[in-house]
């Protein structure tokens, strides 16, 4: 019975390992979305003083054009070094509109230094935080200001709908 059971095992063992590839599902490809996009920067009174004014609190409002043509609203906080062109933000900002052809919403989470002018940012999308045809989407954005203009570069995967 032994040997019965262990035959029967090999056997099936290759041919279970197939099905459970089969079915699998691939990851999403990668797409890309570029466009540019305005920004208003509202300063807003931030929950504490410093006497030396390193910290600031903004409301964020952007609208954006091309691949995603969208607003967003959300809100910034930010301190500055003690060396001019050094300092950090954080920001959290809720987008609302059309990334290629899908409609939904979905938040944008930012983290950014910047030490003697050179820019270092992080900004993905908050995991399960789209909406409508946008549910699943995932992705992280670079921002590029030249010429004192904002341009997006946004690096995304949604689920596939078929």
């Amino acid at each position: 019975m032994n040997k019965k059971f262990r035959a029967a095992f090999l056997l099936l063992l290759p041919i279970s390992v197939l099905a459970l590839r089969a079915a699998q599902k691939e990851p999403p490809m990668p797409h890309h979305a570029t466009g540019t996009f305005e920004v208003k920067l509202t300063p807003l009174d931030p929950a504490f003083k410093a006497e030396d004014n390193s910290i600031g609190r903004y409301s964020l409002d952007k609208q954006f054009h091309g691949t995603l043509e969208a607003t967003s609203k959300g809100e910034m906080l930010s301190g500055m070094g003690t060396i001019k062109g050094s300092g950090g933000y954080v920001a959290i900002e809720r987008v609302s509109g059309t990334l290629d052809g899908r409609t939904g919403t979905f938040i944008l989470q930012h983290n950014g230094t910047m030490q003697n002018g050179v820019y270092h940012l992080n900004v993905i999308v908050v995991p399960d935080s789209a909406t409508a045809q946008l549910t699943g989407l995932q992705g992280s954005m670079e921002i590029v200001i030249k010429d004192a203009k904002h341009f997006y570069d946004f690096t995304y995967s949604l689920p596939d709908t078929k």
